[in-house]
């Protein structure tokens, strides 16, 4: 763990730690937040937009909910629809990536072709398209981030595979008869893990800026859940004199999506350090 944390250096552990806790203050909501009815969508009219004090920490939206414990319970939905669309993305752009890499010709062609039709549209605006026409609700919104997603992995998986395809090792399976799935998923699919693991590292921050995009028109979940994007929107109708009902979600969307970014940078310099002692 050690080691794990020096090759990182001091930004990349303290963004994991920030990570780790924020994830864990999520995981454990319902038992941390001061007042855990209020952070389900419970509404406390009594006490609607009362700034932040020593009962309300960060606050009180426009039902006079507690805004710490919305935000815990936001970050739920936010992180996971995050995580959900990266994994999916990498799911769906890796085997097609390896496949078109792998097999030339008029196979690489046509699924690089279908790559392209999704590369050509701007992300944000066919997340919004797409989630329009699915409508709103959180497994929604993860099919509409995630199918903007995954061409890039396709790309970087396919980029991958054409220097791989050519390795000594490869050609020696492939001479041996080795069927071209074992080569696939055994030989070339395992050296990919790096630079697509960097690139989710990278990628989660985005992806979590464009759900909570979706939630902020209304296309992520459906009140009272919370979400980030949700109770900015909330929110923006009373700023910048309630300023705590906005700061409060988009320091935690700014926060996490830093800190992603921060620590896909830290394990790419780390992997391209052990590289460089390899050599």
């Amino acid at each position: 763990m050690r080691t794990l944390l020096a090759r990182l250096g001091w930004p990349g552990t303290i963004s994991l730690l920030f990570i780790a806790l924020m994830c864990l203050g999520a995981l454990f909501a319902a038992g941390l937040s001061p007042y855990p009815d209020q952070g389900a969508g419970t509404p406390n009219i009594m006490n609607k937009l009362t700034g932040p004090d020593l009962q309300y920490w960060f606050g009180t939206d426009h039902l006079g909910r507690d805004l710490l414990s919305r935000v815990l319970h936001g970050g739920q939905v936010s992180i996971t629809t995050g995580l959900t669309v990266v994994i999916a993305a990498l799911l769906i752009g890796t085997p097609i990536g390896i496949i078109a890499g792998y097999s030339g010709g008029w196979v690489d062609e046509t699924l690089m072709r279908i790559t392209d039709i999704f590369l050509a549209f701007p992300a944000l605006l066919l997340a919004v398209l797409m989630a329009a026409a699915l409508g709103a609700g959180m497994l929604n919104c993860i099919l509409a981030v995630a199918v903007t997603w995954w061409p890039w992995y396709a790309r970087l998986a396919r980029a991958e595979v054409l220097v791989l395809r050519n390795q000594p090792y490869v050609e020696t399976a492939r001479l041996m008869g080795v069927s071209p799935p074992r080569i696939l998923f055994r030989h070339i699919l395992p050296a990919t893990f790096k630079p697509l693991g960097v690139q989710a590292a990278l990628d989660f921050g985005p992806a979590l800026l464009t759900a909570s995009a979706l939630s902020f028109l209304g296309l992520g979940v459906r009140p009272p859940t919370a979400d980030w994007g949700q109770i900015v929107n909330d929110g923006r109708i009373y700023f910048p004199e309630r300023w705590w009902v906005v700061v409060a979600p988009g320091m935690a969307i700014f926060l996490m999506a830093l800190a992603f970014s921060v620590l896909g940078d830290a394990i790419r310099n780390a992997n391209r350090e052990k590289d460089d002692s390899n050599d």
